[in-house]
């Protein structure tokens, strides 16, 4: 029987619906389209401060023009409470190295799995280290994630850390295409491919 998490993330709601100030979420953020939808989703719960940490993009330009469609959307996005970028550098050597011998993997395989808990593990450090109760990704809004996987992750890091993981299925309810409305509605680039270069050629959107 398949973990319903997207229930599990309306009870963390139920959880903390009285909670003043609100809580503060670190987020990491595949990329502007798809923290669109769960941005807007999640900005009446928590203040959100949003990590940008992808050092598997490939190429560098490319990174860079992912984080400024990241930048556009947040100056464009209604939201309710705080949202704030959270800066950092990108370090391609760091998804090389977690992505040795595993080049040749197909797209959702051992590769992934392998770079999802390298982007979850930094995003619970860094969630320690700002002071946030809870860390997350918008990984799972993606139809070619599984959110399976990015969830048990998360999990193992809560344990790990200390830190509560927001766990997460963001492509219910629609939460995909209306992630792709919106980066109409703001105009926002949308890459082809995941972002690393053993992915280049694999469409993602």
């Amino acid at each position: 029987m398949k973990t319903n998490y997207s229930k599990q993330t309306e009870q963390i709601f139920e959880e903390i619906k009285n909670n003043q100030p609100k809580p503060k979420l670190l987020l990491q953020s595949c990329c502007g389209p798809c923290s669109s939808y769960v941005l807007t989703y999640l900005t009446q719960h928590f203040d959100i401060y949003l990590f940008y940490y992808n050092p598997n993009v490939y190429p560098a330009q490319e990174y860079a023009k992912r984080l400024e469609t990241q930048k556009q959307l947040l100056e464009r996005l209604p939201h309710q409470n705080v949202i704030t970028l959270v800066d950092c550098d990108y370090n391609h050597d760091e998804f090389l190295a977690v992505a040795k011998g595993f080049e040749n993997e197909k797209e959702g395989g051992a590769r992934c799995a392998k770079c999802f808990m390298l982007r979850l593990e930094k995003t619970a450090q860094k969630a320690k280290e700002v002071g946030c109760e809870f860390f997350g990704t918008t990984l799972t809004v993606s139809p070619h994630k599984n959110a399976q996987v990015l969830n048990n992750i998360g999990l193992q890091l809560q344990q790990k850390y200390g830190i509560r993981f927001l766990p997460s299925d963001f492509k219910k309810k629609e939460g995909y295409k209306q992630s792709i409305e919106l980066s109409k509605k703001y105009g926002l680039y949308r890459q082809e491919y995941c972002g690393c270069e053993f992915a280049m050629g694999h469409l993602e959107d």
